[in-house]
Parts: C-alpha cells; sequence; structure tokens
C-alpha cells in the first residue's frame, strides 16, 4: 500500500510539473531554436545581397576619394609652374627649385615596402621665343649648352611628338598647358622581365617681362608621382602595396579624358610611344590577335566594345563628368567596376572630362567566393547554436525530471516519517459508540 501510494504521488507531481514547466520550456526551447534558424538564414541570404552592396558603395567612395587626392595633386603641380615663373631663370635657382618639390612614392627596401622622398619633376627648362632651351636641369643636374635642345619642333622634343612649346606660348598670363603623359612603350615581354613604364607630363606657361612674352618655363612631373595613387592600392583592402597584382582581378587603374589607360598594374596597357615618337596603336577588333602576338596591348576603352559593350560605355559616362557603377567582362572574367571623374580642367583639359578618371575593379567570381564563405560559416554557426540549444534543453528536461523525482521521493518520505507506526493499521468506524 504505501508503494502504491508513492507511485501516486509520483505521478501526480509529475504531471503538474510536466504541464507547468516541460511543455512551456519545450514550447519556449522550439521558438527560440526557430528564431536563431530565421535570423541566421536572413544573415546568410544577406551575406550575398546585402554585403555586396555595402561593398560596391565603399569601392565607389573610394574612387571618388582618390580621383579627389589626384586632382588636388594636379592643381598643385599647377601651381608649381606658375610660380616658377618669378623664379629668376638661372642653373641655381632651377636646382634649387627642383631640390625643393619631392614627393613620396612606395618602393621595396631592405624586405619591406616603405615611402622615399624622390623629385617631383626630373626636368626643369627655360625655353626662349624661337624654342631654344637657355637652361636645362635633368635628373638634378646642369645640362652642359652643347646639350640643349631646340623645341620648336615637336621632332626635336624628347620623345620626338611633343608640342608644348607652341601650346604653351600661344597662352594669356597665369594660363597653364598640360601634356598627356608621355613616355616610351613597354610590351608584355619587356614588363615580364622587370620593365616599368616611364615617362613626363609637361607642365608649361609662357612667362612675360615687360616687353610681352620673353619664353615659356616646362616643369616634367614623373609619371611615378601620378601612378601611386592607383598603382599602390587594392580596392578591397586597406594599407598600400608596392604593386597590386593584376591577375587577382582586384587593383585600381587610371584612364585620361580620351579613355586610354594611363596608369595600370599592368604597364603594357598603358598608352605609349614608339622609339620614332609615333604611338602605339591600341587592341581593337581588327588588330588584336597580331598585336597580343607582338605583346602591344594598348587599352582604349572607347575601343573595345568587342569585349564588352559597357567598356564604352563606361569611358562615356566618367568622360561626361560622372561616377558611378557597371559590370562588364574582361580576359573572360566578370568584373565590377566603380569610377570617378578626375576634376582637374585646364586648356588642355576642358570639362566635363577633364583629366580624366579613376577605376577600381575587382573580380566579381573571387568576390562571390568570398561572399559564398562568409554565408556558409553563418550557417555553420546557426547549426551549431541550433543543435546546442537542442542539447541544452534535452540534457534539462532530463535533470529536472531527476530533480522532480528527488522531490516527490522527499515528499513521501517527510509524509511517512510524520505518520505513527502502527497507525495505518487503525480502522475507524462511524457507527460505533
Amino acid at each position: 500500500m504505501p508503494e502504491k501510494n508513492n507511485d501516486k504521488q509520483f505521478f501526480s507531481v509529475g504531471k503538474i510539473f510536466f504541464l507547468l514547466v516541460v511543455i512551456p520550456l519545450s514550447l519556449m526551447a522550439i521558438l527560440i531554436a526557430n528564431g536563431i534558424f530565421k535570423v541566421g538564414d536572413m544573415a546568410r541570404q544577406g551575406a550575398m545581397t546585402v554585403l555586396d552592396q555595402k561593398a560596391q558603395e565603399e569601392i565607389k567612395t573610394r574612387a571618388i576619394s582618390v580621383a579627389e587626392e589626384v586632382a588636388s595633386f594636379l592643381k598643385e603641380r599647377e601651381k608649381d609652374v606658375l610660380v616658377a615663373t618669378i623664379i629668376p631663370p638661372t642653373e641655381g635657382a632651377y636646382k634649387d627649385f627642383m631640390a625643393k618639390n619631392m614627393g613620396a612614392l612606395w618602393v621595396k627596401k631592405d624586405g619591406q615596402i616603405v615611402r622615399v622622398l624622390e623629385p617631383l619633376y626630373t626636368e626643369m627648362a627655360f625655353i626662349d621665343n624661337s624654342g631654344n632651351e637657355t637652361i636645362r636641369i635633368s635628373a638634378g643636374k646642369v645640362v652642359p649648352k652643347a646639350n640643349l635642345k631646340n623645341v620648336a619642333n615637336p621632332a626635336g622634343t624628347t620623345y620626338k611628338s611633343e608640342d608644348y612649346f607652341a601650346k604653351a606660348k600661344a597662352l594669356a598670363r597665369g594660363e597653364v598647358y598640360v601634356s598627356q603623359p608621355t613616355g616610351l612603350y613597354v610590351n608584355k615581354q619587356d614588363f615580364a622581365k622587370g620593365k616599368r613604364f616611364e615617362g613626363v607630363i609637361r607642365f608649361t606657361t609662357p612667362v612675360f617681362d615687360k616687353s610681352g612674352v620673353s619664353g615659356v618655363v616646362e616643369l616634367a612631373l614623373d609619371v611615378r608621382h601620378l601612378m601611386r595613387f592607383t598603382d599602390n592600392v587594392i580596392p578591397t583592402q586597406s594599407g598600400y602595396v608596392l604593386e597590386a597584382d593584376a591577375a587577382t582581378g582586384n587593383y585600381a587603374f587610371m584612364a585620361n579624358n580620351r579613355g586610354f589607360i594611363i596608369s595600370h598594374p599592368n604597364d603594357f596597357h598603358i598608352a605609349g610611344q614608339n622609339a620614332d615618337g609615333t604611338p602605339v596603336a591600341p587592341l581593337t577588333a581588327e588588330n588584336q590577335a597580331a598585336a597580343t602576338k607582338r605583346g602591344e596591348e594598348v587599352l582604349d576603352l572607347n575601343q573595345l566594345a568587342f569585349m564588352d559593350p559597357n567598356l564604352p560605355a563606361i569611358a562615356k559616362d566618367a568622360a561626361a563628368g560622372n561616377a558611378g557603377m557597371k559590370q562588364y567582362k574582361f580576359a573572360g572574367r566578370e568584373k565590377f567596376v566603380a569610377y570617378a571623374p578626375i576634376k582637374y580642367y585646364a586648356s588642355s583639359y576642358p570639362k566635363p572630362a577633364g583629366f580624366g578618371w579613376v577605376g577600381m575593379g575587382v573580380d566579381v567570381g573571387k568576390y562571390n567566393e568570398f561572399a559564398s564563405v562568409a554565408a556558409k560559416k553563418i550557417q555553420s554557426e546557426t547549426k551549431a547554436w541550433t543543435t546546442t540549444i537542442v542539447i541544452i534543453i534535452i540534457v534539462s528536461v532530463i535533470l529536472l525530471f531527476l530533480i522532480m523525482a528527488l522531490l516527490t521521493r522527499g515528499i513521501s518520505r517527510s509524509i511517512a516519517s510524520e505518520v505513527p507506526a502502527g497507525s495505518e493499521s487503525i480502522v475507524f468506524d462511524d457507527d460505533e459508540d
């Protein structure tokens, strides 16, 4: 009989415990687990869309920022050449001017990437009204009189095709002529051997005295100081690199106002001249096979519709002074590019195209791989949390049942201890007097 009573008490307490504790706890666990699963699923899906959109906007913002930096840099160089008009045209004054105008470049030194100061200008010259150089400082040294040139004829210039003297002489006081980046072309084979594009951007302006124009002053900006704005950055990463790797598809570049590439991790895409001063022809649908075989892959985006119609569309939109984002195909890859105009204007770089534009490209396939990895990680963590909760609930229920059993047995023992021995055999008869 006592054992039957104990069993009845155990099951009675068990029913109450099950109704008041186990069922609510189980329902709560199911709701929590379901909620975590849904949130995890939303986060997983978001990794493929929200993160992607955020990354695109961040890359676009960075492109705009770099384009603004380039424009400011070019404006400073314009000020330099205007300052040069009031400097006495002497060898000492010009050498001192060049020595004071330095810029930082990233180089590899002792196995580390460090910033070093290098002269901004490779050359400074004063040219008389006939086109004769009367002073020229090159690489920090005075050029002997016997080696001075007449640059009135483009054939007599360094790259056999430059017309900066005639363009500058026709300007009014305070106006500046800025050339296109000019240098000898570097083909694909030479680039693979370590050769890099070297060239200049000429800043020239007329010099006036009491009688009028007395000549032209010229500064040759080392293009490395322009190219550093894109060569040393990776769109999706902070910090700087010595040279971005174009093979990753994740790099920045720069195009001029005509759509030609003027800065790129692969220097064989940069527009350049032959030794005789003629420009190397850009890739077209007609010459692609022959040019590629020669290692000549100059890119003019306006002529790359045969690769993807979006390429000339990007160049056209940027030349209209717009920033934007587009996807296109290049070399068999799906690419995303954010672009922004370089708002520097001069007589040779009129509005709205200005100097050109900055592009920041990302390989879409590789980017999606990164997003997929993030999504899988979120999914894995969601499953882990859900599994953990289920295990906790099961263990908790088992422990609660054990506790219930112990409590029930404790209650039974307490009742039994309070009943006097033998009293359970006493029977009361209500009919007895």
